[in-house]
């Protein structure tokens, strides 16, 4: 095995796609070996790659890839062959069609991949250089590394940049497909580079002919196209040429042959009589066809991953929110210990709880709205201040829970919710009222009793109403409210943590422990919903 020497400061490479992301493999010595096997120059873990799969070796000035004896075959550019010389843009695939995606790159296309600047200045750097359908392919290659990048808007401005100079016209657009199945406007070019917001001069009737025809792309002479009725502004401004050119994306093979969606149109037009188009001209739209959908589906995945991470950091800050609500300082009286833990199954939660100390009275909540999520996590945050102001002006625990039902009812939020509402008092009567939650456990020294009094959720029956009920709490006596999230914890054979897991946690005088407990059980098993605990223990003064 050699080391190449290359001129370039920069190896030639190879653009290998996982997923979403590109990694650049620099081909640095030679015979440069692709395989599953963990000692070639290139592994990929892949079903149709053979552990020594192909080679590509540097011979007269040419780097040629050839099939080492592979049982699935090489597809360059999406023909099957057994040796090639390699051509900067070139698309490899191992395997099969739909194998992992590998593109041969220059030295001064790995440059670019390692670059932010405008794509169309680099691509006047290099225009003495390289053929433009050359230079069309380091576009796309180096387009895709940017919208990967995030840079959306740039990507499709730099492609109607580079498709507009090369293509000789005089302006273009990008209209892509909505929700709704709709083409719109997304970006407008002229040949100076100034950005166009009116597409009223666009013949939509070429555009659909462009959509509903077989070929890669469509030419029309306004002046001389036949069956085709031309918009008055068009004929007014006298456009000549108009280029439209499909952007499909390949979905699957079917029974019926390649099965392709429209992601939008690239529409170019002149005001100039249209030149003859050449052999090679065919070539530039053929590739651009090719390879600008799968430009804009990147550019597009790349607005939604930055929707999606704005999406995540606004959750996150609600989560914080929301903790930060539920983790403020605990107030602990000196007849009484409380303690209480909240973990959402996903950023934010539809469980929370609340202790209130007024007086000689220590309030308690544990409400679970129902789903999961952030809507979910919006209800408990109103049903959180109510029952707040409620309980801090000492309103009885029936008349709080009627007015959070017809709340819910009137409102027709379309959730419900269970609950437990609580208030232990100094001299130790324990008052409750249980609106469809798990029942409320008791922990004397001895035995486990659990308090069966139960009325509806709230926010189901309009006319529902709600009782309260009382105890005389002993002495060190522990009371322990829970979510529905603790007894339908799972283990990894579906077992429920249930009645019996909360009959075992009389042994934890510590909230902390029993979730020790839970998980114990659970054995890694993933929760299912968020899991809320609320623990208070009467300790009188002797």
């Amino acid at each position: 095995m050699r080391t190449l020497r290359a001129e370039s400061p920069l190896p030639p490479s190879l653009h290998v796609r996982d997923g979403e992301v590109w990694r650049a493999v620099p081909l640095d010595c030679f015979p440069f070996t692709i395989g599953r096997a963990e000692d070639s120059q290139l592994v990929l873990a892949h079903d149709f790659v053979s552990r020594q799969h192909a080679e590509i070796v540097y011979k007269e000035g040419n780097f040629v890839i050839r099939d080492a004896g592979s049982r699935h075959g090489i597809y360059l550019n999406r023909v099957s062959i057994t040796s090639h010389v390699l051509q900067p843009g070139d698309v490899i695939r191992l395997g099969s069609l739909e194998g992992p995606e590998i593109r041969f790159a220059t030295g001064s296309q790995t440059r670019l991949h390692h670059s932010s600047n405008s794509l169309l200045a680099k691509l006047q750097e290099f225009e003495t250089e390289q053929s433009d359908l050359q230079k069309l392919h380091w576009f796309f290659e180096a387009g895709r590394e940017l919208s990967n990048a995030g840079a959306a808007d740039r990507v499709l401005n730099s492609l109607l940049q580079a498709t507009i100079r090369l293509a000789s016209v005089e302006r273009g657009f990008v209209f892509l497909m909505d929700a709704a199945g709709r083409l719109e406007l997304t970006a407008g070019l002229n040949v100076d580079g100034e950005e166009l917001h009116d597409s009223s001069t666009v013949s939509t009737t070429v555009m659909r002919q462009a959509i509903d025809g077989e070929e890669q792309f469509l030419i029309t002479d306004t002046l001389t196209a036949e069956g085709v009725s031309l918009p008055e502004s068009i004929v007014a401004q006298q456009v000549r040429a108009v280029i439209c050119i499909p952007l499909r994306q390949h979905r699957q093979r079917g029974q019926r042959g390649e099965n392709f969606a429209l992601l939008g149109i690239l529409y170019l037009d002149s005001r100039f009589e249209p030149a003859r188009f050449t052999n090679t001209d065919h070539e530039l739209l053929r590739t651009i066809s090719r390879e600008a959908a799968a430009l804009v589906e990147n550019a597009q995945l790349a607005i939604v991953e930055e929707n999606a991470r704005k999406q995540t950091e606004e959750l996150q800050i609600a989560a914080r929110i929301q903790q930060a609500i539920m983790s403020s300082k605990i107030p602990q009286p000196d007849w009484a210990r409380v303690q209480a833990q909240s973990v959402a199954c996903s950023a934010v939660g539809g469980d929370f709880f609340d202790v209130l100390l007024n007086n000689d009275k220590l309030s308690l909540v544990l409400v679970d709205v129902s789903g999961k999520g952030t809507s979910a996590a919006i209800l408990a945050s109103v049903l959180q201040g109510m029952l707040y102001v409620q309980l801090e002006t000492g309103r009885p625990l029936g008349e709080i829970a009627a007015s959070v039902n017809q709340y819910l009812c009137n409102k027709a939020v379309g959730k419900y919710a269970t609950m437990v509402l609580a208030t232990l008092h100094r001299n130790g009567r324990f008052e409750y009222i249980n609106c469809g939650h798990i029942r409320p456990r008791i922990f004397y020294e001895d035995e486990v009793v659990t308090l069966d009094q139960a009325n509806v959720p709230v926010g189901l029956l309009p006319s529902a109403g709600f009782e309260p009920a009382s105890i005389r709490l002993r002495p060190r006596t522990r009371v322990l409210l829970v979510s529905d999230g603790v007894t339908e914890a799972a283990d990894p054979e579906g077992n429920f943590f249930g009645d019996e897991g909360l009959d075992l946690a009389s042994r934890c005088e510590e909230v902390p422990a029993v979730f020790e407990l839970l998980d114990g059980f659970c054995k890694g098993t993933p929760a299912s919903d968020d899991c809320t605990l609320v623990q208070v223990q009467f300790l009188p003064k002797s």
